[in-house]
């Protein structure tokens, strides 16, 4: 079941990423749309190899430019770790993210996550178990600027040592919109 939902969550990123490719060759071909000229896409791609350990993630995104100052957009997740012998995570989900760009080089962000986590794992004394459940974060960050890139620091302020699935509140993050 797992793996039907890892091709499931395949195909719609796919599907996600096809539409960017051919609605961006579109806007480019006709200067009359302004609604497109307005979207940007940019998104993430990690891949992690090491001895029996697996980790995979694919996030595209894509924000609408209300104007030179606010920006709205929407970001589907997909990720996989395998650490052989121990667990295996399955994570998929998606966020919405305000940005706000008081003056060019600073940029504010506010940004709604919601990630279902299906995990396989074995406990200490070898036997197989699962743990799936719903993390809801909301981030709020700030970074610097320069044309479609942004570096800078976000805090959950949902954070809870208890049940968060990030050891920490704080995360550096880059983003790339083209």
């Amino acid at each position: 079941m797992k793996k039907n939902i890892f091709f499931t969550a395949f195909k719609a990123i796919l599907v996600f990423v096809l539409f960017a490719f051919t609605k961006s060759m579109y806007a480019q071909q006709s200067n009359s749309n302004t609604f497109s000229k307005n979207i940007q896409f940019g998104g993430g791609l990690g891949l992690n190899f090491g001895s029996g350990f697996t980790d995979i993630s694919v996030s595209p995104s894509a924000i609408y430019n209300l104007n030179q100052y606010v920006a709205l957009g929407a970001s589907l997740q997909f990720g996989y770790i395998k650490a052989k012998n121990s667990y295996e995570t399955y994570t998929y989900g998606g966020s919405l993210i305000g940005l706000v760009n008081p003056i060019p080089e600073i940029q504010l962000s506010a940004e709604l996550e919601q990630l279902r986590f299906n995990t396989d794992y074995r406990t200490i004394t070898g036997n197989l178990a699962s743990d799936n459940f719903w993390n809801t974060a909301l981030y709020l960050g700030a970074g610097y600027r320069a044309n479609n890139v942004t570096f800078g620091v976000r805090y959950d302020v949902l954070h809870d040592d208890n049940k968060s699935i990030y050891s920490e509140a704080f995360m550096p993050f880059v983003r790339v919109y083209f």
